[in-house]
């Protein structure tokens, strides 16, 4: 699982991930260990090989300069997938979010290379959907619920408020859910097709720790653990407010430059969901972090302190906690000691119910009259179940990333609300957390995560141009700005 994911320029809210970091493209399960791969697009080559994410606009006062919609009195049909239309605003929609990303690269771009390029985009993206359909992959609107839920709290916002942001950047409430649903699907339909088909062998890993060994600094690629505290600018501040918050957020880096506990002033201070952590947001490969905090930390030592920097959600001041290579021994970690119930959804069981049962057990729970860990032992169903739920320490990304987000939200002994995943639906209580350094095994699996993820995206490549080398695809008009 990813935590800290949710956007690509921390104004970009992938469906599946972090709160300012890149898009989950497929993780592992907490029962069945399977690796986790997702990184934030750097480019507009690296966009068409990744499902979109949701641009969440920053507050801000009504836009008599809006983007207008798209002229549906101008639409039509620019190509068929197997029978299925791809029409001119289906395509200007998705150049018109990229360009609002990616400004620098898409004005580098001919216009009509760009359209070319999103075309082909959607078109992979309709044969994928498609055999989501055909293999009875369903995503029900309790997930939707959720992903919409997440877009909104990762980007400290209310739901109301991102329906209101997405309303006003021309996006219908009904369109917005259908593009939900959507990449959940083809995050599905990769699980499935691709994910078991990758895998690592120790001669590998082998290979990938002796190379890291003799490798120069900076030949291979780097991890980094990185704690933040956010003053968040709430909606509709004026430029006064907004430089009010910006003094608070330098003030509080000055008190960390001055040698105050930065863990301490983040639980006290900070407005992000990470706060519970001390600010910590995982060691993870750097290009999962946004690019603003990248380039905010690039040349920072470890335990120093850059910003604040200014994002959407407001101003952000960062802390360098750790930098190493996958699998290093010298690697440190945040881990977190965690334990969950599990109820699969099926038809004897709907999403609904399970989540009713759940909730019903986390008031049992609070109210004194069972345990968490009976209740997993005679309840859960996965193997975790005979130990009571109990998962054991667990280290960034090792869980799915609906898991996971909720999980880095909870302090020690908190219990969460229901959390739907692609397995069913979990309760989850955070027994500890610590700092710790890899062992060798540890180092291992951490080497055979980064191996597994870069084949991961080989296998996906691979694997798309497969299906969309089967779909019978017609070209009509070519799309026009």
């Amino acid at each position: 699982m990813k935590h800290f994911r949710f956007t690509r320029t921390l104004a970009v809210a992938a469906v599946l991930g972090m709160a300012t970091g890149a898009q989950a493209q497929g993780s592992r399960s907490p029962t069945t260990g399977a690796a986790s791969q997702g990184a934030p697009a750097r480019g507009i080559t690296d966009i068409m090989k990744a499902p979109q994410g949701f641009a969440v606009p920053p507050a801000q006062a009504p836009r008599a300069a809006a983007r207008p919609p798209v002229q549906r009195s101008a639409e039509y049909i620019v190509a068929l997938v197997n029978s299925e239309p791809i029409t001119n605003s289906d395509v200007q929609t998705r150049v018109q979010r990229i360009i609002e990303q990616n400004p620098d690269e898409a004005g580098k771009m001919p216009r009509a290379q760009l359209n070319s390029l999103v075309l082909e985009r959607l078109i992979s993206e309709r044969a994928q959907l498609q055999l989501a359909k055909e293999q009875g992959i369903k995503v029900d609107e309790v997930s939707v619920d959720q992903a919409e839920q997440t877009v909104a709290r990762q980007n400290q916002i209310t739901v109301e408020e991102l329906r209101r942001r997405v309303a006003a950047d021309g996006l219908s409430q009904a369109e917005f859910r259908r593009d939900l649903r959507n990449q959940l699907l083809l995050t599905r339909l990769r699980e499935r097709e691709v994910d078991p088909k990758v895998k690592v062998s120790d001669l590998e890993v082998d290979q990938f720790l002796r190379d890291q060994r003799t490798s120069p600094n900076g030949a291979l690629p780097s991890d980094i653990n990185l704690a933040q505290i956010l003053v968040a600018v709430p909606e509709g501040a004026t430029d006064a407010q907004a430089a009010t918050f910006e003094q608070k957020a330098q003030d509080i880096a000055r008190r960390v430059r001055a040698g105050e506990d930065f863990a301490k002033l983040a639980r006290e201070l900070s407005d992000a969901p990470d706060k519970v952590a001390g600010g910590a947001i995982g060691l993870r490969s750097a290009d999962r972090y946004p690019q603003l905090f990248r380039d905010a930390v690039e040349g920072t030592a470890v335990n120093g302190i850059a910003g604040p920097v200014r994002s959407p959600a407001g101003f952000h001041v960062l802390k360098v906690l750790a930098r190493s290579q996958p699998g290093a021994a010298d690697a440190n970690v945040t881990q977190t000691q965690v334990r969950h119930i599990l109820l699969r959804t099926d038809a004897k069981m709907s999403t609904e119910q399970a989540i009713a049962k759940l909730a019903d057990f986390k008031r049992r729970i609070k109210g004194g009259t069972a345990t968490f860990e009976g209740l997993a032992r005679d309840n859960s169903q996965d193997g975790s179940a005979k130990d009571g739920g109990e998962l054991g320490w667990s280290r960034s990304g090792q869980f799915v990333p609906e898991f996971e987000e909720a999980m880095n939200r909870l302090s020690p002994g908190e219990v969460s609300d229901p959390v739907v995943s692609r397995f069913g639906v979990h309760l989850i209580q955070v027994e500890g957390r610590r700092d710790t350094k890899l062992n060798a095994a540890e180092q291992r699996e951490a080497a055979r995560t980064a191996l597994r993820d870069k084949k991961l995206d080989d296998a996906f490549d691979t694997w798309a141009q497969e299906v969309r080398a089967r779909a019978y695809v017609e070209f009509r008009e070519p799309p026009q700005s």
